[in-house]
């Protein structure tokens, strides 16, 4: 009897440039805690403070790019310490973050689309959601969220799609090469285009560990109704176990306060140029002012589990953002469920676990007993909501149903692996197939990457 495989391989990523990220030595993938991975559907960046390296595996394009932020400040003894993939209609470009606060976008051909300084201190996490318009949501939900300790910023999904078309047009010219460089070499922080986006302060019950947008929700009791919108954050750390906020935007509600916000800066402008025509005051230098954070919108608390000498550590979110896993500092799993905010299931013995959530197929048969099974495409409906989780110390992926389903396989992987997700697409077609949320092993001592398979079978 053959013995069952419930993972399938896809190549190997094994190269000589990985020696610069420690290659070679057992463990090197996972015993390293500044080295970041991310992962497309064909490619994987790494990065080791000062270093992205960019390659695909065998049997993919094989394309490989290695990146060295030059504009990182030694002073500060500047890193890198996040990484992430953003796709968006043929456009592909990496999202780094900065010990510093800065985000950095880089196109695959390792130039510079965008630096800009969400708020000072470290970025913890970048996340890129994407919801596709359907016929359950009347509109499309796309994001770039950035965790800091304490802080989380939200891009809108068209604000950054934008900053990518214009770049993409742009980088088709011949002299968008020589002028790139140009301003790279100039002034870096100042001369590229900047991206609107929100800020909140989440630091009530202690700086977070990290932290994620779920959705948008209700207004509060006895709010006046308006057109601005109220976010749900979830936060985990080391004084709470879990916290929510609700997140206002940062937009004037008054027409005083609109009134003010032009005609104030506007005063000040003519007052302070009619004064250096009375008083000639010396020329001013050619330095620009140093990048100053964004001012903080209002968040208030909602709820907050404290549970010591319990910290959180992790947090995965749903496709939806229905649900959450949060892992804990004593070999906890929490289930969340984010819009009633209440835990609806609990595992226990899982230390340094790592969470995905990840979709089976299990309507197979019924697509299968259809006279056109051959052209068959599964839809969304035929899979089902699911979490892997990955025991390093037990060296397993366990999947289990959501919500309160039963555990459907348990995966053998060794020791030294990775478990990694593909961050979600940004679709401007509601015509483009259904996807679903798949879940990759890579291991680190062998090269090898492997999908875990979809059917029960």
């Amino acid at each position: 009897m053959a013995r069952r495989t419930y993972t399938t391989e896809l190549g190997c990523i094994a190269c000589e440039e990985l020696g610069d990220f420690g290659a070679g030595k057992e463990g090197w993938l996972v015993d390293n805690p500044n080295l970041l991975c991310a992962l497309d559907s064909h490619s994987l960046a790494l990065a080791n403070r000062s270093v992205i390296l960019v390659l695909g595996w065998a049997g993919s394009d094989g394309h490989q790019v290695k990146v060295r932020p030059s504009d990182m400040s030694p002073i500060e003894a500047e890193y890198i310490s996040a990484l992430e993939w953003l796709v968006f209609d043929g456009i592909k470009v990496i999202l780094a973050g900065t010990s510093c606060g800065f985000l950095l976008i880089y196109s695959l051909t390792g130039d510079l689309i965008l630096k800009q300084l969400i708020h000072p201190g470290r970025i913890l996490k970048i996340r890129v959601r994407g919801m596709k318009r359907d016929l359950s949501h009347e509109s499309s939900f796309e994001e770039v969220s950035i965790v800091m300790p304490g802080v989380i910023a939200r891009i809108e999904g068209s604000d950054i799609q934008n900053t990518l078309k214009r770049w993409s047009q742009s980088s088709n010219a011949r002299y968008w090469d020589q002028k790139l460089n140009r301003r790279d070499t100039e002034d870096p922080e100042n001369s590229y285009e900047k991206v609107a986006y929100q800020v909140w302060n989440v630091n009530k019950y202690g700086a977070c560990a990290d932290a994620a947008i779920t959705g948008v929700m209700p207004p509060p009791l006895m709010e006046l109704q308006s057109s601005q919108r109220y976010f749900c954050a979830v936060t985990i750390g080391e004084d709470t176990v879990i916290s929510a906020f609700r997140l206002s935007e940062d937009k004037s509600r008054s027409l005083v306060g609109a009134i003010l916000s032009k005609v104030v800066p506007a005063t000040f402008s003519t007052i302070a140029s009619f004064s250096k025509l009375i008083w000639r005051s010396e020329p001013s230098t050619s330095k620009k002012p140093d990048a100053k954070a964004q001012a903080f919108a209002r968040a208030s608390p909602l709820t907050c589990l404290k549970d010591h000498p319990r910290k959180g550590e992790k947090l995965t979110l749903s496709p939806s953002g229905t649900l959450a896993a949060i892992t804990d500092s004593l070999g906890r799993i929490l289930l969340l469920d984010t819009q009633a905010l209440v835990v609806v299931r609990l595992w226990k013995g899982y230390r340094d676990a790592n969470c995905l959530f990840m979709e089976m197929l299990v309507n197979r048969d019924t697509a299968s007993s259809s006279s056109n099974y051959i052209d068959y495409e599964p839809a969304k409906s035929d899979y089902c909501l699911c979490l892997a989780i990955h025991a390093p110390r037990k060296g397993i992926v366990e999947i289990w149903q959501m919500r309160t389903g039963r555990r459907l396989r348990t995966i053998q992987c060794a020791k030294g692996s990775k478990l990694l997700q593909p961050s979600s697409r940004f679709e401007s077609s509601m015509a483009s197939p259904y996807v679903p949320l798949e879940a990759f092993l890579l291991n680190g001592d062998s090269g090898k990457i492997s999908i875990l398979n979809r059917t029960l079978s």
